[in-house]
């Protein structure tokens, strides 16, 4: 029957189609096509009536084996290479010409016929809701969207693949025509022909189209591009096979194509052939990134309608086109950045993160700034805004962070904090962590409450060394707060820059201190060794006392930090159970003699 898959689907959805056409459509001769259509004749799988070929019953029937079940559309990821549009959009719902690239393909699915999909979300998941009352979707949760691949999205879409006919479909493809079809005969891959070098996965195949290599990298050649589809037979014996390489260890990183391609070369017999379906040049279209983007759809040129890139555009004076080289940085605990370039220099930008606006005064980070600009500690700032808290800064090539297990470089990182509390700067505002901690613990409470089971107990404890703080008082100065070592950088002409000043205020020094000690997950001997480091001598047992009670301090007001993150929507991991353990561990270290 399969033979006759092809030409019972042309004509099932053009009675009209001439032989010529069928021909093209079909890759076959003239004669092979007369051959084939006087078969299915004569197998009354098609009829002529009024100089056309109509499926019969029998037809009808020979097709249903190959009717698609549904489509699964792949649309968990973040889509890093488009920040700074997707740290508000997730990429698949990005425009265009006008119209989402999500919404296109359940568009085109529904012309097809389809309208079982399933689209399966992560990042941004919520934005995705809209489509369930607008199409009549169904949504499934990839939990594990930001620390594994696509793998991961097929494994949670199980249920709706194996033993299906199924589309497998990104959400960020966008296709010219509508490549969908009711029946589908084989298994197949979209690719397209690219001329010269490519990093894409290259493919093989014999002269039935049946891939018989994968490789990533190539010349001159088809390579995996766009759509998939899984036949019944085909997801029945590849989705164990999947779920089999889910489980095992390393396949962290594993796109679902690794798989495939591991069976491929393999020779898997029992898995049945995955073909090659070639599209035509302008047809498919994965934009890798937004410069691609720009270059297809001429909003995106100078009006794109991002924020970010709205004030870069303002601030250089340049249309939105001259911002170029953009890629994401390691996203940070309380906000988000990215990388860009403007006339070859590259710059920072700095986008606020969710709930900040209440955890933060941009005002008093700004008059911070200003108070240390003649020091030249900071990176060096270019555009601030106080209300908002964007912020573009210098990016310095050839930078990176400072080791925290590396002792040379920690004490050059404590002579630089000791050299800023030494000049005794004064600021308007303070880092008051009483003040601190009773904020964060309303704010815990009035978004969903603390879900630690003893915090009553460890709170009363954390007054006491308030207390006992009160009574040890010493002077004042602006104190960075957020002396992580990732905020001290050493940059290639090894000079170090202390940036993100956004806790920055008036507080004892020796608060720096701990808060490098615990944001380094360092032990009593290691916190001991950095607190020796910045005085550069003994301390002593007052000084021991108050860096022991800092650092439980500092644990507890971040893991009440987390925990309001947490009921806002963003998780952090184990960071709240390690800051917190710091609260209990130090509050017995600071209280013994």
């Amino acid at each position: 029957m399969e033979k006759y898959a092809y030409l019972l689907r042309e004509i099932f959805e053009c009675s009209a189609v001439t032989q010529r056409e069928l021909a093209k459509k079909l890759s076959l001769s003239l004669g092979s096509v007369n051959t084939l259509i006087k078969e299915a004749l004569s197998l009354d799988y098609i009829a002529r009536s009024e100089n056309k070929l109509i499926l019969t019953a029998s037809g009808l029937d020979c097709l249903s084996a190959f009717k698609v079940d549904r489509a699964v559309i792949m649309a968990a990821g973040f889509g890093s290479r488009f920040v700074p549009l997707t740290f508000e959009t997730p990429k698949g719902l990005l425009e265009v010409f006008g119209e989402r690239m999500i919404e296109r393909q359940i568009k085109q699915l529904h012309e097809a016929g389809i309208y079982d999909i399933v689209i399966v979300v992560g990042y941004l998941k919520e934005h995705f809701d809209y489509l369930i009352d607008k199409y009549n979707v169904k949504l499934v949760y990839n939990p594990d969207y930001s620390a594994k691949n696509n793998i991961s999205t097929l494994h949670y879409a199980a249920e709706y693949i194996t033993g299906s006919n199924v589309y497998i479909l990104s959400s960020d493809n966008w296709m010219r025509t509508n490549m969908y079809h009711r029946y589908e005969p084989y298994s197949w891959y979209s690719s397209v022909y690219m001329e010269g070098d490519t990093n894409e996965w290259v493919l093989k195949f014999n002269k039935r189209h049946e891939i018989t290599d994968i490789t990533v990298g190539g010349r001159d050649a088809y390579v995996m591009y766009g759509p998939v589809y899984f036949s019944k037979d085909f997801s029945h014996v590849f989705m164990p096979i999947l779920e089999k390489a889910f489980a095992a260890p390393g396949s962290d990183d594993w796109y679902w194509e690794n798989v495939l391609m591991n069976e491929i070369k393999n020779k898997n017999m029992a898995l049945p052939a995955m073909h090659i379906n070639p599209q035509p040049p302008g047809q498919v279209y994965e934009f890798e990134n937004l410069e691609e983007l720009r270059s297809f759809d001429d909003k995106y040129k100078e009006n794109s309608g991002n924020v970010a890139l709205e004030i870069i555009a303002k601030v250089f004076d340049i249309p939105q086109s001259h911002i170029r080289g953009l890629r994401t940085l390691k996203a940070g605990m309380t906000n988000k950045s990215f990388l860009f370039e403007v006339n070859d220099q590259s710059y920072i930008c700095r986008i606020p993160g969710k709930g900040t606006d209440v955890l933060i005064d941009r005002k008093h980070e700004y008059d911070s700034y200003m108070a240390v600009k003649e020091l030249h500690i900071t990176e060096k700032i270019i555009y601030f805004d106080k209300e908002s808290g964007y912020k573009i800064s210098k990016f310095y090539e050839g930078s990176r962070n400072a080791d925290p297990k590396n002792t040379k470089e920690m004490s050059r990182c404590m002579e630089l904090l000791k050299s800023l509390h030494d000049k005794h700067i004064q600021v308007g505002h303070n880092f008051d962590i009483a003040e601190r901690i009773k904020y964060y613990t309303e704010l815990c409470k009035e978004s969903g409450g603390i879900s630690f089971e003893d915090v009553d107990f460890v709170q009363k404890n954390m007054k006491i060394l308030l207390d006992v703080l009160d009574k040890m008082k010493s002077q004042t100065c602006l104190c960075h707060i957020d002396s992580v070592a990732d905020n001290f950088i050493i940059t290639a002409d090894n000079r170090i820059k202390l940036i993100d000043w956004e806790y920055a205020g008036m507080a004892e020094p020796i608060i720096d201190i701990a808060m490098c000690a615990i944001y380094s997950y360092y032990t009593k001997e290691e916190a001991d060794a950095l607190l020796e480091s910045y005085l550069k001598r003994q301390p002593t047992a007052c000084e021991y006392k108050k860096l022991y009670a800092y650092m439980a301090l500092s644990g507890y007001l971040w893991a009440l930090w987390t925990v309001y993150k947490s009921n806002i929507g963003e998780e952090f991991g184990e960071y709240s159970l390690k800051m917190y353990r710091y609260a209990k561990d130090f509050f017995v270290e600071a209280m013994s003699d």
